[in-house]
C-alpha cells in the first residue's frame, strides 16, 4: 500500500529527498533536498503527524528540546516511547540519525545547522494530531526476512477513506427495515379487511334470517298458518280486475280474460272466459261472449260480465295482436313451457319448419308469442287456444317491469288507444302490481268451467267466481226460453241480423252461430232431444222454412235447437 521510496535509486536523480507528509490516501509526499542545504544528519523538523511515524512527542513540551537518542531497528525490544526516549523510527530514513532536537512548534532545533529554506509543503487533509493519551499504540514490528522494516499501525497514520461498502450497508438496512413494515401494515391492512368483510357478512345474514322470520318462511320456525287476508270473507276482500280482449287481427276471432289483483290477500290471477260463455243481452235475449265483443264492443260486453260473474271490473283493455307482439319484444321475449308445435303462420310450404317447438323453458319473440297465443289445431276446442293465450299474459307479466313508473313507460311505448276510463298510468300501475306477484310465485291462471250451453253451475264455477272473482254465477235462466243457435250459409251476412230478430220476436233466445264456410241451398233445423222436436218444428214455422228441413242431430254448444240458414231461407219484408 505504501511503497517505500529509496533515496539511493539512481532512477530518481541524484539529491537526497525528505519526507513532508502523506498525501489523503496515506501515500507519504517528498520533496528534494537542495545541495547546499544537505545536512550529513538531518534536522528535525517539526511533523503535526509525528505520533503515527514513532518520533519522540512530548505534549507537555516548554519550549525545551528532547534528547534523539539512537535507536537500533534490530533490536527485539524496539518500541515506541511517546516521551522521546528511543530515537525516532523513519521508514524511508536512509541510515542518518536525527541529532536535532524536537520544537512542537516546527522550528529547528538549535543544533548549529542551517534551517531549512522556508517553502510551502503538501497540506495532508483528515490527519490525526499526535496521541498524548496513556494508551498511545506501541510499535512492536519486528524486520521482515529480506532487512526491510516493518511499517505498523503504530507507526503510520493513513487518511480515512471513505467506505462505499458501510453505505450499501446502510442503505441496505434501511430498505430491509422499510420493507418489513410495509408488510407489516400490509398485513394489518388485509386483516382489518377481513374483519370489516365478516362484520358486513354476519350483518346480512343476521338481516336475512330477520326478513325471513318476519315473512313466516324460516324453515324449522314458520308456522304454516294462514295467508294474509285469508281470514277475511271472500265477498269482502277486495279486488281490483281489468278484462282483456285479444282480437286476432290476422284470422279473426277474439279471446277474453280477466286479470285479478286481491289485495286483500296478496294473491294475482288471470281467468280465461271462453267464447260459449252465454251473456245476457240489454233486451234480455241470451247472447255469447265472442258475439257480445263483436257486436257490443268493450262497455256493453263488461256490464254483462259483470251481471253474469257479480264482478266489478274497473277497465277494459283491447289489445290487437300486433300490440302483443311489440310488448313482447319491449320486456325482452318471454319463456314459456309450450304445449305444441305451432307451424309458421307466414310460411306456405307444407311441412315448413314451425315457428314454436314444443318443449320446456322456450324463449319466444313476438312474432312467435302472438303465433302460439292464437293457435287452434283441427279439433281442438277453443279453450285449448285460450289456455296457450293464459301462458303468454303470465309470461308477460313475469317480464314486466314491477315499478309502476317503468311499467307505464312500456305501457305508453306501445301507442295503444285505450277505452276509457282506462288510462296509461292506470294500466302500468296495474301490470306492474301483477308483474311483482308473478315473479314472486303469488299468480295462478284458471280457466272459467262452463256448461254446453254456455251457463254457469254452482258446482264446477263456485272455485272460480266465488274464491277469485269473489262473484256469484248469475247466468240467463235456462228455462225462460228456448235456445236457437243460427248459423248464416246463405251468402247474404244480413240474413243472420233478420232471423235474430225474428227469433226474438217469437219469444225464443238467439245463440249467435256464425257464418258458415260456404253457401247452401236448402235450409236446416235440428234437434237432440225429442222432447224439443216440437220446439224445433215451431222455429221452422217462425223462420218460414218447410216442415221438411226440420230433423234429429247434434246441435251447437249451448243450444236446444239449431238452424243453418240456407239459399231457401226469405226473410219477412224481402
Amino acid at each position: 500500500m505504501n511503497d517505500r521510496y529509496d533515496a539511493g535509486d539512481a532512477g530518481h536523480g541524484a539529491g537526497p529527498y525528505e519526507l513532508v507528509g502523506y498525501d489523503e490516501y496515506g501515500q507519504p509526499v517528498y520533496r528534494q533536498i537542495p545541495a547546499q542545504q544537505a545536512p550529513q544528519a538531518r534536522q528535525a523538523t517539526y511533523d503535526p503527524y509525528a505520533q503515527r511515524q514513532g518520533y519522540g512527542y512530548d505534549p507537555y513540551a516548554t519550549g525545551q528540546q528532547p534528547s534523539v537518542p539512537s535507536y537500533d531497528p534490530g533490536s527485539p525490544a524496539a518500541g515506541y516511547d511517546p516521551y522521546g526516549s528511543q530515537a525516532p523510527y523513519h521508514p524511508y530514513d536512509t541510515g542518518t540519525q536525527y541529532t536535532g532536537g524536537y520544537d512542537p512548534y516546527g522550528q529547528a532545533a538549535s543544533t548549529g545547522q542551517q534551517p531549512r529554506a522556508a517553502e510551502q509543503t503538501a497540506h495532508i487533509p483528515q490527519q490525526a494530531g499526535p496521541s498524548t493519551g496513556p494508551h498511545a499504540p506501541a510499535d512492536t514490528g519486528e524486520a521482515d526476512d529480506e532487512g526491510e522494516q516493518d511499517h505498523r499501525t503504530g507507526q503510520f497514520a493513513f487518511a480515512e477513506e471513505p467506505d462505499g461498502d458501510s453505505e450499501d450497508v446502510i442503505d441496505w438496512l434501511k430498505f430491509t427495515e422499510n420493507r418489513t413494515e410495509r408488510r407489516e401494515e400490509a398485513r394489518r391492512r388485509a386483516r382489518s379487511r377481513i374483519i370489516a368483510l365478516l362484520v358486513v357478512l354476519a350483518l346480512v345474514a343476521v338481516g336475512g334470517v330477520g326478513y325471513l322470520w318476519y315473512a313466516g318462511k324460516l324453515p324449522g320456525l314458520s308456522s304454516p298458518g294462514p295467508k294474509p287476508g285469508a281470514a277475511t270473507p271472500v265477498s269482502a276482500q277486495k279486488r281490483d280486475v281489468i278484462v282483456v280482449h285479444l282480437h286476432n287481427t290476422a284470422k279473426g276471432g277474439t279471446s277474453t280474460a280477466l286479470l285479478v289483483d286481491n289485495t286483500t290477500t296478496k294473491q294475482g290471477s288471470t281467468v280465461l272466459l271462453p267464447n260459449s260463455l252465454a251473456l245476457s243481452g240489454d233486451d234480455g235475449s241470451t247472447t255469447t261472449l265472442a258475439k257480445s265483443v263483436a257486436d257490443d264492443g268493450s262497455s256493453g260486453t263488461v256490464d254483462q260480465i259483470d251481471t253474469v260473474l257479480g264482478t266489478d271490473i274497473q277497465g277494459t283493455w283491447r289489445l290487437d295482436t300486433p300490440y302483443l307482439q311489440n310488448l313482447v319484444d319491449l320486456v325482452g321475449n318471454i319463456d314459456l313451457d309450450t304445449n305444441t308445435d305451432v307451424p309458421d303462420p307466414d310460411s306456405k310450404k307444407k311441412g315448413a319448419e314451425p315457428i314454436v317447438h314444443k318443449g320446456s323453458d322456450q324463449t319466444l319473440s313476438g312474432k312467435m308469442a302472438v303465433a302460439y297465443a292464437t293457435y287452434r289445431a283441427a279439433g281442438e276446442p277453443q279453450n285449448a287456444q285460450l289456455e296457450r293465450f293464459g301462458q303468454v299474459i303470465q309470461g308477460v307479466l313475469r317480464k314486466m317491469s314491477s315499478d309502476p313508473s317503468s311499467a307505464t313507460t312500456t305501457v305508453q311505448t306501445l301507442a295503444q288507444i285505450l277505452d276509457p276510463p282506462l288510462t296509461d298510468k292506470d294500466l302500468g300501475t296495474f301490470l306492474a302490481k301483477l308483474a311483482e306477484l308473478a315473479k314472486g310465485g303469488a299468480y295462478k291462471t284458471a280457466l272459467l268451467p262452463v256448461q254446453a250451453d254456455g251457463t254457469l253451475s254452482a258446482r264446477t264455477s263456485g272455485s272460480v267466481v266465488r274464491d277469485i272473482l269473489g262473484g256469484t254465477a248469475k247466468s240467463p235462466d235456462a228455462g225462460s226460453a228456448l235456445r236457437v243457435s243460427v248459423q248464416n250459409a246463405t251468402g247474404v251476412k244480413d240474413d243472420s241480423e233478420k232471423a235474430r230478430v225474428v227469433l226474438l220476436n217469437g219469444g225464443f233466445t238467439f245463440l249467435e252461430g256464425g257464418t258458415a264456410s260456404g253457401t247452401r241451398a236448402a235450409s236446416q233445423v235440428v234437434y237432440s232431444d225429442a222432447s224439443h222436436k216440437s220446439d224445433a218444428v215451431e222455429v221452422a214455422k217462425t223462420l218460414g222454412l218447410p216442415a221438411g228441413s226440420v230433423a234429429k242431430g247434434t246441435v251447437s254448444s249451448g243450444a236446444d235447437v239449431s238452424v243453418v240458414l240456407g239459399q231457401d231461407y226469405k226473410p219477412a219484408g224481402s
